[in-house]
């Protein structure tokens, strides 16, 4: 008998609909029947887009308080895909009431937030995870391998980044997630990769930079608005062993789409993985030999592609992989976790530690780039 659990999604704009699609679609790609999801309840401020996303998902309970969903004792998972500042009632209200979370990166707004949801998870025995997809790719997984195996030998420097370019137009409406700031948003996710492949930090230091002082407010162009959040971060990133780094994330980036990749160069080897490349990694093994004429020595481009361990397998290991792919076998790791009770992805624990590092940086840039211990 396959196991299904019940689904309440709180929010169902972008990210909503990101994790719906792998909700949906998991039995496909997923060769195995000891457990499914099934989306019950959706979650919005207006009833009328709640009413619309459960027709788009088959759901059969459309709601405007999240506490029907957090409460409600038939719900197994509570999966937070709101604004950043709306995480923290929800999942303290699903914490309390015993329900698995999935929240969406970063955990919480606020570090104080984020530190009273860590006190909350002292008694919680659920399973929860926090939705950090770059893990999940096969080029990332392999890239752990490799790092983990001693491939790269000791790290001696780095480079991370996600670059964006949709607020490098100065008419670009101030919408939440402009004003959450990039260092909340694209540098939760670079951040977290890199310091799950390398880390864990040791220090940093960091500087932000504002575009625009004002922007047109969403929703009535004609009217103005202060900017206070980031366009852009930067921050030099020390290591245990003394080695330093770069890790940039930004929304002005004029001309990138997604611009998520990294290099990370090491005493015996490196790794590369280029933006809007997410197929391939990189490998530059220093053993190779250099003779004749070069001999092998060399990048290797490794075939990740779409090859996963089973019970993984559709559509084949060879197809290109897009960006829905890492969000789906993120959740599918989230689910297989809630099944055998072991935590296998990055925790509502990790989601605090990773609050505390993304104050770090805000604080470090508020001080002209202070370094800050980790």
């Amino acid at each position: 008998m396959t196991k299904e659990y019940k689904v309440g999604m709180i929010g169902f704009g972008f990210i909503g609909k990101v994790h719906a699609y792998g909700h949906l679609n998991i039995p496909l790609f997923y060769d195995q029947k000891e457990f499914r999801s099934r989306i019950t309840h959706i979650c919005t401020g207006h009833l009328e887009t709640a009413e619309k996303g459960c027709a788009q998902v088959g759901a059969e309970h459309a709601v405007t308080d999240f506490r029907e969903i957090t409460e409600n004792p038939d719900i197994d998972i509570v999966d937070v895909c709101t604004p950043n500042d709306r995480h923290y009632e929800a999942v303290m209200s699903a914490i309390k009431n015993g329900k698995h979370v999935y929240c969406d990166k970063p955990l919480t707004q606020t570090l104080d937030d984020a530190e009273k949801i860590g006190e909350a998870l002292k008694n919680y025995k659920g399973i929860g995870q926090m939705t950090l997809q770059n893990r999940f790719f096969p080029a990332t997984l392999r890239a752990k391998q490799l790092i983990d195996e001693g491939r790269i030998g000791e790290i001696l420097e780095f480079r991370g980044q996600y670059l964006h370019s949709g607020s490098a137009d100065p008419k670009a409406p101030y919408k939440w997630k402009l004003a959450a700031g990039v260092i909340n948003d694209l540098g939760s996710h670079i951040l977290d990769l890199m310091n799950y492949l390398i880390g864990p930090f040791a220090a940093l230091s960091a500087v932000t930079h504002v575009a625009y002082p004002e922007r047109p407010a969403a929703g009535d162009p004609g009217r103005m608005v202060k900017v206070e959040a980031e366009d852009n971060m930067l921050a030099t990133v020390r290591l245990a062993n003394g080695a330093y780094g770069n890790i940039s994330a930004s929304k002005i980036a004029t001309g990138v789409e997604d611009g998520f990749g990294f290099e990370i160069h090491g005493s015996r080897g490196a790794l590369r993985w280029e933006p809007m490349n997410l197929d391939k990694l990189y490998f530059y093994d220093m053993a190779a030999a250099g003779a004749p004429i070069g001999g092998v020595k060399g990048w290797t481009a490794i075939d990740c592609g779409q090859r996963y361990d089973k019970p993984a397998g559709f559509p084949t290991p060879k197809a290109p992989i897009g960006w829905l792919r890492g969000h789906m076998h993120c959740l599918y790791t989230f689910l297989q976790s809630v099944h055998t009770g072991k935590q296998l992805g990055p925790s509502l624990a990790e989601g605090v530690a990773m609050q505390r590092m993304l104050a770090k940086v805000a604080a470090s840039a508020e001080q002209n780039g202070k370094w800050m211990e980790l």
